[in-house]
């Protein structure tokens, strides 16, 4: 996976198609989309680049926001590794190279499925990290998705994650 998409709890059947038809639109007649066992919650895997397929589909909802109906969130993936503390801090080091020196940072954690220690994640890839940390405002979002037993991580600013109805708003002020 390297995409997970959130909609509407029983929209996933929908969302799927949708997002088929829209990876379709942007180059990638071949993704494999899976609807998971969690409820509002289907993950992507395209050929494209995930941060370049969520900025092709923002500039699609600023051309017609009609065309996205089911989709809520898209948030692009760099790696998928296990869900223990230890493997996600290890994939981790890899990508922490593009958070650049004077960069500050935020850790987000987003878990369904786990009973695993967000604060424990949270120290021990804060450990790793010499930069500053700003909650309000960061460069870059060291982003960790714990689905179950597979967690998906990347380093992407904040724009880089896609909230449909956040940018549709953005269009009418």
């Amino acid at each position: 996976m390297n995409l997970i998409i959130t909609c509407a709890r029983h929209l996933e059947s929908e969302t799927k198609q949708e997002f088929i038809d829209i990876l379709e639109k942007i180059g990638d007649s071949e993704p494999i989309i899976s609807i998971t066992n969690m409820s509002g919650i289907l993950t992507a895997e395209t050929k494209l680049d995930p941060i370049e397929v969520v900025k092709r589909i923002k500039e699609m909802i600023k051309d017609e926001p009609w065309c996205i109906r089911y989709c809520l969130r898209i948030i692009p993936i760099q790696k998928v590794t296990e869900t223990d503390i230890e493997s996600i801090e290890d994939e981790i080091l890899e990508l922490l190279k593009l958070i650049s020196n004077e960069e500050s940072y935020r850790i987000s954690i987003e878990k369904r499925n786990s009973n695993i220690s967000s604060q424990e994640i949270i120290s021990r890839v804060a450990k790793k990290i010499k930069n500053k940390v700003s909650l309000e405002f960061p460069d870059k979002v060291v982003l960790i998705e714990v689905m179950g037993n597979k967690t998906g991580i990347a380093v992407v600013k904040n724009t880089d994650i896609l909230s449909v109805e956040k940018t549709k708003r953005s269009l009418s002020e």
